[in-house]
């Protein structure tokens, strides 16, 4: 029985990898999913730690025999023996550890350990020969995968037998309920030669002193290299609280080349090298740390408490295999006269959000009881403020950009000085026409759009400031900006992604194969938006309308990850997706939000995982939901037509980021939505939103919330708005209900013409009054008429005329007061206000009459009834 189960263990073992997928030396990093505290029943080590993957592949468990740290600061270690004498790679390290409990963990080669316990304190040392660094990790970084062909060399004649993990529990106010901690790392072996050996070179400063309240510091390591050539392909940083920016760079013939820059506050990862770097004989390696005292009353030391701090810039690399050298350390500044030509990027410190801060923080010295939920509470007191400002959202019809002349309006973003940038088609036009079944554009010859297809415009006056975009795009789709100012645009017909400098024809960066749709790590198909993380330069890509997916990319456009499937029959699964039509980058709490279009819903997942948080969605999304913005607190997005038969309006909503709930609509006062494509706010609440169908951008602004009530007057629906008691504005809506589907098509698409302050009341009532007025003079002439001239025979004319004058009054067929024919008859009333929008241009709009949507990008796999596009 016990082999049975070992047996199943194992092929769910192998199942489980094969689905992960073993992917190329461009992705370091892989999807995983970690829980919040490492919990005793977690200890596989200690009752499996071998676990074979074929037949030269098996898994090493790593983990800490279930232990209670008793003082913050503590470092224990912990060892297990290679399971075999042969010679074997490391390929891949997946950790298993939270920064709840765990302030950081190295792992360690060599042939000896300090100790034959299960566990000892560290103090006690780590081996008592040479050992190597094989792996760190701290701050809930993700997995680290190896190059194919790459591998640090274990067992054997040269290699470690034995591995060496050490855990420092930096905070152990974690452990108040005495749980058991069982935090490591399951390690990937293969018995198969790897032509590449894996090894690790550490920078180390070990003299740095931080002055208190100094506000820069530089810790400088420099050496010069004298070994066979090395190629780098990963990098780590670490600090304590006080690092702002670690960099690390190859020097050679006084050129700079960077290796690898980042914020040690953020996930201490293993970070790919983005532009290959090799290093030869007689290069210099040379790196810099800057802190900041700021805050501090006492000097700063380099030291292994929580209160100290250290200066590592660890660089992965792999030689040849005749000539690998496993570990390397650098602890000096060989030249200290080399840093006055350091890169200036190397003393900008990268700013990190306060919120961040205590998300990747695990230190005891500032993580008490309260501030453990400090970042929730945070974000519940902004968004409380924003709300209790009583706010509502209405178009403000004094912006002129409405009337601009645009093609297909695809994408809308605000740049940083929160001008209006719009992505639109020219003149070209998503039709049924614009693919085959297999996704490939059929319109080439079109070429490119010829006019600019990226306006920035004034958010006041519409004015325009700058324009670019020309022939380069064929089908424009998503638009976002990122914290430099580029633009990164999305095209369907290509099926890319760009990156354009604001001031550059030419982009600066292409992802994607032009004209080939494909579901591989270099191809997209039908791409509908992208986001990028201003604290990482993480690019996501949500891929689109034959993939369900979404892809991060390193900042060079490296890929790294991607999650999310295709929705199965029935109700829609977390992570699951039906067109992923649009993404809001949250990085107050490192979230992604993705408009799940045909699924008519949001999904929220975490940047560094893809891991599934929650789903908001409502009943009055309908079944479609296009786009979704974010400003601190708030969440904003806009859905899509209703399908024949179905109730839900076309309209804005506006949702409290923490709970999901709507606090408020929006609709606008000219014109009407017809098929909302894009939706962007600002923190001061000013909505922008884009519409493919009727080629237009309408303004929304925030307003004090006013008091409304409903007056029913002469079958009319008079919405008088309340506030300090005066009546300052009016709206007109008819009161009957038609049961004809196509009347109730007709009635959302109704011009409400209004000045800038709506139909005065007085209006209304002169309206409402005139006629009646003029039936009283007709029925006291004819009345006068019948008394002089007809005598008692012209009470039966009276009858009859003032019935043919009813008649006409009320209208044909009609058995209400029909104001709308009754005025209509004369030349000089308008009927602005109550006139169907023209269609001119939007011919793919829902026809009711035939029951079908015929929206122009359904790119998707048709499903009944088919979803609109675009």
């Amino acid at each position: 029985m016990a082999g049975l189960f070992n047996n199943l263990l194992v092929l769910f073992f192998v199942f489980q990898n094969i689905c992960l997928g073993f992917r190329s030396s461009l992705s370091v990093f892989k999807r995983y999913k970690d829980t919040t505290r490492s919990f005793s029943s977690e200890c596989l080590g200690s009752h499996q730690p071998v676990m074979s993957l074929g037949l030269s592949d098996f898994a090493l468990d790593i983990r800490m025999p279930g232990v209670t740290p008793k003082q913050s600061d503590t470092y224990l270690c912990m060892s297990v023996p290679l399971p075999m004498d042969d010679e074997a790679y490391v390929v891949d390290f997946k950790p298993h550890a939270s920064m709840d409990t765990v302030h950081h963990m190295l792992l360690f080669g060599c042939n000896e350990p300090s100790s034959t316990e299960n566990h000892w304190d560290c103090d006690e040392g780590t081996c008592k020969d040479k050992s190597n660094i094989l792996y760190a990790w701290a701050r809930n970084a993700p997995p680290t995968r190896l190059p194919e062909g790459v591998g640090f060399r274990v067992g054997g004649e040269t290699g470690g037998r034995f591995f060496v993990l050490q855990v420092h529990y930096g905070d152990i106010s974690a452990f108040r309920d005495k749980h058991k901690d069982c935090s490591g790392v399951t390690l990937h072996l293969t018995h198969q030669k790897q032509p590449l050996i894996a090894g690790m070179y550490l920078m180390m400063s070990v003299n740095t002193v931080i002055p208190p309240g100094e506000k820069a510091v530089d810790a400088d390591i420099a050496c010069h290299y004298k070994r066979f050539p090395m190629h780098l392909f990963a990098y780590r940083v670490h600090t304590h609280r006080l690092g702002k920016v670690v960099s690390g760079y190859r020097v050679r013939n006084g050129q700079w080349t960077l290796i690898g820059r980042q914020s040690p506050q953020l996930p201490q990862a293993f970070y790919p090298v983005e532009h290959p770097v090799d290093v030869s004989y007689d290069d210099t390696l040379a790196a810099r740390c800057v802190f900041s005292g700021e805050g501090r009353t006492t000097e700063t030391h380099i030291g292994g408490t929580a209160n100290d701090e250290m200066c590592n810039f660890y660089i992965m690399y792999y030689m040849e295999a005749k000539h690998a050298v496993s570990y390397m350390t650098c602890t000096q500044n060989a030249n200290p006269e080399l840093f006055r030509n350091i890169p200036q990027e190397a003393n900008v410190p990268i700013q990190i959000m306060s919120d961040m801060l205590k998300m990747t923080h695990g230190h005891h010295e500032e993580t008490k009881d309260s501030d453990k939920s400090s970042l929730l509470q945070q974000a519940k007191k902004e968004e409380e403020g924003i709300l209790e400002q009583n706010f509502h959202i209405e178009e403000a019809v004094e912006w002129p950009g409405l009337a601009l002349k645009l093609g297909q309006v695809s994408g809308l973003a605000l740049d940083a000085e929160n001008n209006l940038v719009i992505f639109h088609r020219g003149d070209h036009v998503w039709d049924e026409n614009s693919f085959d079944n297999t996704f490939v554009y059929q319109q080439r010859g079109l070429g490119p759009i010829e006019q600019n297809t990226i306006l920035v415009l004034h958010p006041s006056n519409a004015k325009l400031l700058h324009s670019l975009g020309k022939s380069l795009f064929y089908l424009p789709h998503g638009l976002s900006i990122d914290k430099n100012g580029n633009y990164w645009v999305t095209d369907v017909a290509l099926h890319q992604v760009f990156k354009l400098g604001p001031d550059k024809q030419e982009p600066l960066l292409t992802l994607g194969v032009a004209m080939q749709p494909g579901s591989d790590k270099n191809h997209f198909c039908q791409p509908t938006d992208v986001a990028v993380d201003p604290n990482t330069g993480s690019i996501y890509v949500s891929d689109g309308y034959c993939n369900s997916r979404i892809i991060q990319f390193s900042p060079n456009g490296l890929y790294l990850m991607q999650w999310g499937e295709e929705t199965s029959l029935g109700r829609a699964k977390p992570g699951q997706f039906h067109i992923p039509h649009s993404l809001a980058l949250i990085p107050d709490f490192s979230q992604l939000c993705v408009a799940d279009r045909e699924n008519g819903r949001i999904q929220c997942f975490r940047l560094q995982t893809g891991e599934f948080i929650r789903e908001i969605k409502h009943k009055s999304f309908g079944r479609e939901l296009f786009a979704v913005s974010y400003v601190p607190g708030l969440l904003f997005a806009v859905n899509g037509m209703p399908y024949p038969g179905e109730a839900e309006p076309v309209q804005g909503f506006v949702m409290n980021f923490s709970t999901g709930e709507i606090v408020d609509t929006f609709i606008p006062l000219r014109k009407s939505f017809e098929m909302l494509h894009d939706v962007v706010a600002s923190e001061d609440k000013t909505v922008f939103v884009g519409d493919v169908h009727a080629r237009a951008v309408w303004k929304f602004a925030p307003t004090e919330k006013m008091e409304h009530r409903s007056v029913k007057k002469a079958g009319i629906e008079v919405q008088e708005i309340k506030e300090s008691g005066k009546v300052v504005e009016g709206r007109l809506k008819n009161t009957p209900e038609s049961t004809d589907p196509m009347k109730k098509q007709e009635k959302q698409h109704l011009v409400q013409q209004h000045t800038s302050t709506g139909i005065s009341f007085v209006l209304i009532t002169t309206l409402l009054i005139i006629p009646v007025v003029v039936l009283l003079a007709i029925l006291l002439f004819i009345r006068w008429r019948k008394t002089t001239v007809y005598g008692g025979d012209g009470e039966h004319k009276l009858d009859s005329s003032s019935g043919r004058i009813l008649g006409r009054v009320r209208g044909k067929g009609s058995s209400g007061l029909n104001l709308g024919n009754f005025f209509a008859s004369h030349k000089s009333y308008s009927r602005k206000g109550f006139d169907r929008v023209s269609t001119e241009g939007s011919d793919q709009e829902k026809d009711e009459d035939e029951g079908t949507d015929s929206e122009e990008e359904c790119s998707a796999p048709p499903t009944p009834p088919a979803p609109s596009s675009s």
